[in-house]
């Protein structure tokens, strides 16, 4: 008779942060860890998420949500959420921080089933900067996001009129990754697919720590964990357009 499987596809979820520091520090050599060695594990565990913000876009960390418009106020501002996991955010209610926005519509109707958007253009800005009247009252069609160290701010032009302001600003952001606290029980917030090149990525934290002989192994199996993972968290789509580049005095 053949053996059955588990019927489960929870793994993630059930490898907590304390195995995951384990499983880091087995790959250096240690084991039985416990006291500061935890502590610190868990301080470089953070970050290393915080490093991965550098590494592109991820996509379990895009979310969703909408600006409730005020006549002539053109500036929105998103406060990076504080140390106990509560927001300062005042529009909108948003939990882990506005690190970035991708793409944001002008939204009619947003409850009603004739709900219609019209696409803002996301400027630079030396563009902004180069509107005559910032304050000028119409329409939204255009909209500036600077990133400061405690807050995001989104602006936009021209500011709404009186029209406007019944509408909505409906617009995909990215979050940060959750930290990992003092909860050693507790998951990640990291799918499943980013597993191993977290697990290889604090081992690679540590090993400048407690094994430094290994560093560079370390850092190449992280490198190349991560790259696959990352290569795997696109968003796929049926069109694929690639730019061709010509060289004429070659």
């Amino acid at each position: 008779m053949a053996n059955t499987t588990s019927g489960t596809v929870t793994f993630d979820k059930t490898f907590a942060v304390d195995e995951i520091i384990e499983e880091a520090y087995e790959r250096i050599g240690l084991q039985g860890v416990s006291g500061y060695q935890l502590k610190t594990a868990r301080r470089s565990l953070n970050i290393l998420f915080q490093e991965w913000g550098n590494r592109g876009l991820h996509y379990w960390e895009v979310d969703e949500a909408d600006i409730n418009l005020v006549e002539g106020q053109a500036e929105y501002i998103f406060f990076r959420a504080t140390s106990d996991g509560t927001s300062a955010v005042t529009n909108p209610a948003d939990t882990y921080g506005v690190a970035d926005v991708l793409e944001a519509t002008l939204r009619t109707n947003r409850t009603a089933v004739n709900q219609a958007d019209s696409g803002l253009t996301k400027i630079a800005r030396s563009a902004y900067s180069a509107l005559a009247n910032k304050n000028s009252k119409g329409t939204p069609s255009q909209y500036f996001v600077q990133r400061f160290v405690d807050k995001t701010t989104f602006t936009i032009y021209p500011t709404p009129d009186s029209t406007s302001a019944a509408k909505a600003i409906n617009f995909f952001y990215i979050k940060r990754i959750q930290d990992v606290d003092s909860t050693y029980t507790d998951a990640t917030d990291v799918p499943y697919r980013f597993v191993p090149c977290m697990a290889s990525g604090l081992a690679f934290y540590l090993s400048q720590k407690y094994a430094p002989q290994l560093v560079q192994q370390m850092k190449l199996l992280y490198e190349d964990e991560l790259a696959r993972a990352l290569a795997e968290d696109g968003s796929p789509a049926s069109s694929f357009i690639t730019p061709k580049t010509y060289y004429p005095n070659i």
